[in-house]
């Protein structure tokens, strides 16, 4: 009896996770007003699975990015991080799928560019990278203050463990030397 109890729980758990993740990826097609979300934004939190990306803690800073529109199906985004070799910045223009809500240039290495969540304030990135058969994936968290709120951070940190990132997830130091390279 008490098997079947936490055979019970344990399918009811993966059925709820399960859905869950549908629901929370990508929707930002349909809905999401790029206009709006169009803008300078500090990277306050990130979970990624590329080994050496970051540098040692006390060397970390807060990261940027730069989104806008550039033409119809045309994403333009610039990123800056402090990286092991100081703080670098690219930009690249990504194309809209036609198919899924999601932006892409698989020539710079960039599979997809997908915005989670956003109420305008803050954003939850999930950005796919690779090339050569090396797939990497990133959860940013985006806010346009250098502060983030308990609610975005904690939605943060649910992702992560759907994405199973929760190991390699940290929140920034609140330095922003580096985000200023690519302020507009």
């Amino acid at each position: 009896m008490e098997l079947e109890l936490e055979l019970a729980l344990a399918i009811a758990l993966v059925l709820a996770v399960g859905s869950w993740t549908q629901e929370v990826f990508p929707k930002e097609a349909q809905t999401l007003n790029w206009s709006k979300f169009s803008g300078f934004w500090y990277i306050i939190a990130i979970a990624t699975d590329t080994q050496g990306f970051l540098p040692p803690r006390d060397k970390r800073k807060l990261g940027a990015s730069v989104v806008k529109m550039h033409k119809t199906g045309q994403l333009r985004v610039a990123i800056a991080f402090s990286r092991p070799q100081g703080c670098q910045s690219r930009e690249v223009t990504l194309k809209k799928d036609r198919k899924r809500p999601v932006f892409r240039n698989t020539l710079k290495g960039v599979k997809g560019f997908h915005v989670l969540s956003t109420d305008y304030t803050y954003g939850l990135v999930y950005l796919r990278l690779g090339r050569a058969g090396n797939n990497y994936k990133s959860l940013l968290l985006f806010n346009r203050q250098n502060i983030s709120s308990f609610l975005s951070l904690r939605e943060f940190l649910d992702t992560c463990y759907i994405l199973q990132l929760t190991k390699q997830a940290t929140i920034l130091p609140k330095d922003d030397s580096c985000a200023h390279t690519i302020r507009p």
